[in-house]
């Protein structure tokens, strides 16, 4: 948990993780937990799925004057459940579908009856998966890593 999330209220932190880990979701991941859920929920779309384009930026030395990167592809769409939850997801890409779900499963997440199920079903798996891939990342980064050293000479 960064520093950001520490000072915001618990709901708050969760919600974001649950946004995050729906960001980051593969398709099938999605796909899969939507046909595993044997009630259906029913739901009205409030605005797209919609793709766009969103502006990049970034800081010379991480910290220092920002500049314009360039342009991503970004879908974003919002839902409602047919009991008012309304659900919001964005992702890069053009997977219309694939947001459109997560925007669902975002919403069922904030429901009481079926946040125990997204979280074990859905979001735990993810976070599972891409933990793996960081562990993978970091493995092979260090595997490159190259320790230099100096060498001192006696006098002549």
């Amino acid at each position: 948990m960064d520093a950001a999330e520490q000072t915001l209220p618990a709901e708050q932190a969760g919600r974001r993780r649950c946004v995050s880990l729906l960001a980051g979701a593969i398709a099938g991941e999605l796909h899969a937990a939507w046909d595993a859920l044997k009630d259906k929920p029913e739901t009205k779309p409030v605005r797209g799925p919609e793709t766009g384009l969103v502006m990049v930026r970034g800081r010379i030395g991480g910290g220092g004057s920002p500049f314009n990167l360039g342009e991503a592809t970004v879908t974003r769409a919002t839902i409602a459940l047919a009991s008012g939850t309304v659900g919001h997801a964005q992702a890069l890409g053009t997977d219309k579908q694939k947001v459109r779900l997560a925007a669902i499963f975002d919403a069922l997440w904030q429901e009481d009856a079926t946040r125990e199920h997204i979280e074990s079903r859905l979001l735990t798996p993810i976070e599972n998966r891409i933990a793996a891939e960081n562990k993978a990342k970091a493995e092979e980064t260090a595997a490159t890593r190259v320790d230099f050293f100096t060498m001192v000479r006696g006098e002549d």
